[in-house]
């Protein structure tokens, strides 16, 4: 990754390079609109996810915008603030293998929170993202309205941040978001967590049908989802650690177990 890569992150404000157009070839927005990323790129992808005034999102290239400071700083101009995420972050957990107990050696850290955006944002063309995923840092934060909407939904990884045993930061306004959380737990769950498990299963059993092949570390992670969403039913709390089912998820992750033991278990 270059310097230039290196300093945009979630949050920074850049300026396209080129005209932004959307269905059919129609332009958009005009070469030199400002927007604001809200997703980095994973993995060997190179696009970033930018955000205009109006709403409208658009995947560029890192050759295709530049970061607005560095553009006001070619023209010479003041540059304004930058808007750093991290300073308005209000509740930052672990989530993922490491909070579930299934972490190996090889286990990413993957951080997931909220932000609660400055007036400035909120009043700005832009207005508040709802979402920032950071894929070079493995992070992700909701605008806390979002947030709070997601959890009343009982949508199941908002939910796991709510009980993830890894508190990274917590302001006062997060401790008490956390001292109400059982408030957003409610017979819904049978519908987020086992529509979404069973939906996904059917998925898994059609490629292997055509495919011949399962991805067993989806599988574990549905089986994973419907052992914390059943719980939750019986106990009115996410149990996020499942470790008492460690060595038999990992087996299933590893293409250790049967198709029919795995199918069977869900």
């Amino acid at each position: 990754m270059n310097s230039a890569a290196a300093n945009i992150h979630a949050g920074t404000q850049v300026v396209a390079k080129i005209e932004i157009r959307g269905s059919h070839g129609a332009c958009v927005h005009p070469r030199g609109v400002v927007g604001i990323v809200t997703r980095t790129p994973c993995g060997h992808e190179h696009h970033y996810l930018v955000r205009f005034p109006d709403g409208f999102e658009a995947s560029l290239t890192l050759d295709q915008l530049e970061v607005l400071k560095h553009f006001k700083e070619r023209l010479g101009e003041a540059t304004a603030p930058d808007f750093d995420l991290d300073e308005f972050v209000i509740y930052r957990c672990v989530v993922g293998s490491r909070a579930y107990g299934l972490e190996t050696d090889a286990s990413d850290t993957d951080l997931r929170g909220i932000y609660l955006a400055p007036p400035d944002l909120q009043c700005s063309l832009f207005g508040a993202p709802e979402q920032f995923e950071d894929n070079t840092t493995q992070s992700c934060y909701w605008e806390l309205q979002k947030f709070i909407v997601m959890a009343l939904r009982a949508n199941p990884n908002i939910l796991e941040c709510l009980y993830s045993p890894l508190v990274e930061k917590a302001t006062p306004i997060a401790e008490e978001l956390l001292r109400l959380r059982e408030h957003f737990l409610s017979q819904m769950i049978f519908q987020t967590f086992n529509g979404y498990a069973l939906s996904q299963f059917k998925k898994i059993e059609q490629d292997l049908r055509n495919h011949g092949q399962v991805k067993w570390k989806h599988a574990m992670h549905l089986l994973r989802l419907l052992i914390s969403g059943a719980a939750t039913l019986r106990e009115h709390r996410v149990p996020v650690r499942v470790e008492q089912h460690r060595d038999e998820l990992l087996a299933v992750k590893h293409g250790q177990r049967a198709w029919e033991q795995v199918d069977a278990w869900r």
